[in-house]
């Protein structure tokens, strides 16, 4: 897919992306950095084709909260004898000509993980030397964490672990880190920060690039391209083709020990991830740009049917119970009356990577085949 992104929309989206670099930084809990997602006891395996499954016809009068699990957590990865063609120089996102000479110690950071599956899904994971506190797949677990106190970097977290070549964007902070590194003669490469399903493309090219192996790179887009579009075919195929019938979707990003609730709009990449899975994405009828602290008054001109929601966002705040607790006026949209909270891994949800046609159909497993996705009895 190829990004047909306006200078205006670019801009806003950037701006998203610092907003939600400061809800994380100030939302998620001090400590140890969360290790890679498990399966939720509460999840069946999603095994079943979409196509196969048996679609609620009334979504918007489902009653119950759902978890959306991916049927498979193993990465893909594409299947190449490309050896990284090094040295390359390439100018990054922010204008630098950096010069990498050396990829056999990389260490890809970034707010979502995005990066680290990236260089995974390239097949360069055994050269990955640590990860950030978001990168949660299972073949990263064994990697040191060098964040901390949420989505902090330090340069000597990140010079202990020695590596050749740094794929970062602005999304981790503080960025006079970058200089540090940079000084003592990394190669620092700076990505794309944008995040969406339209966006992929452009992130795996950038990091191929930099990593000297545009081979895997054009056949791990073109792999995740093909799986997103059949993807997408299968759902829009198999729910009602009516707007009137499918459900109202937002997005609500929550953090309860830091009192932190937030609305994601449009052009936070979220919007993308409801119109794929075959939802309304409220936000754009509203006029909610980007990422900003939701309000009563919006909650009620929304009224949503489904709100989704990370999975320990939604613990932080006590579940269901807690969320309605704390967010009254979500008691009186139709989400709320019928208690329709899809929640999904906080490393896997807005992970924009190689995975992302398997997020797409594990979150409309959940929310249109509650029964069969969701929570057991």
């Amino acid at each position: 897919m190829t990004s047909r992104t306006s200078p205006r929309s670019a801009r806003t989206r950037l701006a998203a992306l610092a907003t939600l670099a400061v809800v994380l930084l100030s939302g998620c809990a001090t400590g140890a950095a969360a290790g890679p997602a498990a399966v939720a006891p509460n999840c069946v395996d999603a095994e079943v084709p979409f196509a196969e499954l048996a679609i609620e016809q009334t979504p918007r009068e489902t009653v119950g909260e759902s978890t959306a699990c991916l049927a498979d957590s193993a990465l893909p990865v594409v299947e190449s004898d490309e050896q990284p063609a090094l040295p390359v120089t390439v100018t990054d996102a922010k204008g630098n000509e950096v010069t990498v000479e050396d990829a056999s110690r990389i260490l890809p950071l970034d707010i979502s993980g995005s990066l680290a599956a990236t260089v995974f899904g390239l097949g360069l994971g055994d050269r990955v030397v640590g990860r950030d506190g978001s990168t949660g797949f299972a073949e990263a677990a064994e990697l040191p964490v060098v964040t901390h106190g949420g989505h902090s970097i330090t340069a000597e977290a990140i010079l202990a672990l020695d590596p050749s070549v740094v794929i970062t964007d602005t999304t981790l902070g503080p960025i006079d880190v970058l200089d540090q590194l940079r000084d003592a003669g990394i190669p620092v490469v700076l990505t794309t920060s944008e995040r969406s399903l339209d966006t992929i493309d452009v992130l795996i090219e950038q990091v191929s690039t930099a990593l000297g192996v545009p081979e895997r790179g054009a056949l791990l887009a073109a792999q995740v391209d093909e799986e997103l579009a059949r993807t997408t075919a299968e759902i829009a195929a198999a729910v009602p083709a009516d707007p009137e019938v499918r459900p109202r979707v937002l997005f609500l990003y929550v953090r309860g020990s830091a009192n932190v609730y937030y609305l994601f709009g449009e052009e936070s990449g979220a919007d993308a991830l409801i119109e794929a899975i075959g939802g309304v994405d409220i936000a754009g009828e509203i006029g909610w740009k980007g990422m900003r602290p939701v309000t009563a008054e919006a909650l009620v001109a929304a009224q949503p049917d489904v709100v989704l929601l990370m999975t320990d966002g939604l613990e932080s705040v006590g579940g269901v119970d807690g969320l309605l607790e704390r967010v009254p006026a979500l008691a009186s949209t139709p989400a709320g009356e019928h208690r329709r909270f899809v929640d999904m891994a906080d490393t896997e949800i807005l992970s924009f990577g190689p995975r992302a046609p398997h997020i797409v159909e594990a979150l409309a497993r959940a929310v249109w085949a509650p029964t069969q996705s969701g929570p057991l009895p």
